[in-house]
């Protein structure tokens, strides 16, 4: 599966459309079997001259007690312009660079950014899992694409996210009253499992830990 990152856009596009229709999106998790759950996210910043610089962090936590295994970061000069709905171009280069310098074997990876829930059902934790044949979820802060019905206020409680009368995700209330979150499998996975494991990967705040733990790896980052 593995290919070149320096494409055009056009290119991109076209590698989107052949990559989507290998994903496999219904393949629930053995949330029995799960012993580490990592978290990715990814900081865009320029550095003094003026150079993109990508910043990835991934947290590893033991499941289901969410104490932090280990943490890595990479840094790299940004290979792909900022394009809505070609991220992981941008970003999968240097979580691939990180994922290199785990010394721990994550069973499901977490990312801070959308999976099915895409225009072309491929963003960063499907792309990268595809490449990574790992389990993978999204777990995005802001709406991509679809539309939803306001979940209910408690704590679990969701709605699907539906985009041309297909349901590509979830918008979960991880947190009573909360902003909710969009939940969407990558990879290797299927929605109600990833709606169960972010859940219990969820504490008293909004975002799951794995993720909380990338962010605060990641740091104030200075390139």
């Amino acid at each position: 599966m593995h290919h070149e990152w320096t494409l055009s856009a056009a290119e991109a596009i076209a590698l989107q459309k052949q990559l989507a229709a290998q994903l496999i999106h219904d393949h629930p998790l053995n949330l029995n079997a799960i012993r580490l759950v990592a978290g990715v996210d990814v900081s865009v910043k320029p550095n003094p001259a003026g150079v993109d610089m990508s910043q990835a962090a991934i947290a590893v936590l033991e499941y289901p007690s969410l104490t932090l295994v280990e943490a890595v970061l990479a840094v790299m000069p940004t290979p792909f312009p900022y394009i809505p709905g070609l991220l992981s171009f941008r970003e999968a280069p240097v979580i691939l660079q990180a994922v290199e310098k785990l010394t721990t074997a994550p069973d499901v990876f977490v990312f801070d950014g959308m999976g099915r829930a895409h225009p072309r059902r491929i963003g960063i934790a499907s792309h990268v899992g595809l490449w990574l044949q790992k389990p993978t979820i999204g777990c995005g802060k802001t709406l991509l694409t679809g539309k939803y019905t306001d979940p209910p206020a408690e704590r679990g409680a969701w709605s699907p996210l539906i985009d041309r009368q297909e349901v590509i995700g979830a918008v979960l209330r991880t947190r009573a009253t909360a902003k909710p979150v969009y939940i969407s499998v990558g990879h290797l996975a299927d929605l109600p499992t990833s709606i169960e494991l972010i859940m219990r990967c969820t504490g008293k705040y909004r975002l799951p830990e794995p993720i909380r733990a990338a962010h605060h790896a990641a740091g104030e980052f200075t390139p």
